[in-house]
């Protein structure tokens, strides 16, 4: 019996208070760790069973998403959604901007695509049933 249940990306993110704030209140996201206090750098956001870490490292150091180094790598994270047509009901509703509609795509998969704040492409969805 496999034991690994979830993975939490981590990125490189340009400013870290607008990257919680896009995952906050565009994704329904919970802030679940910020740290230091008085000038925070890293986070962890997370919704359900999943998080993502984030963080700031430099002025000098940038996001670099993977569709900026290669079009074929168009993903950063892949989130498993077992609805995603109701998930992206609900991100409609909150007038989040998307990346990618929903749709069946190429790669035998139902979902959509959202860019974050820096860039970072996120899929949300599942195999085609």
């Amino acid at each position: 019996m496999a034991n690994l249940t979830y993975i939490s990306p981590s990125f490189i993110v340009s400013n870290i208070k607008d990257s919680v704030s896009f995952y906050i209140n565009k994704l329904g996201f919970e802030v679940r760790y910020i740290a230091p206090d008085d000038n925070p750098f890293f986070a962890i956001v997370g919704r359900e069973h999943i998080s993502i870490m984030l963080k700031a490292i430099a002025d000098d150091i940038k996001p670099i998403p993977n569709n900026t180094r290669h079009p074929w790598a168009r993903l950063d994270a892949f989130i498993y959604a077992a609805e995603p047509d109701a998930l992206f009901e609900e991100y409609s509703a909150g007038g989040l901007t998307f990346h990618q509609s929903l749709r069946d795509d190429d790669d035998g998969l139902r979902g959509f695509e959202v860019a974050d704040a820096d860039g970072y492409i996120l899929f949300f969805g599942r195999p085609k049933t």
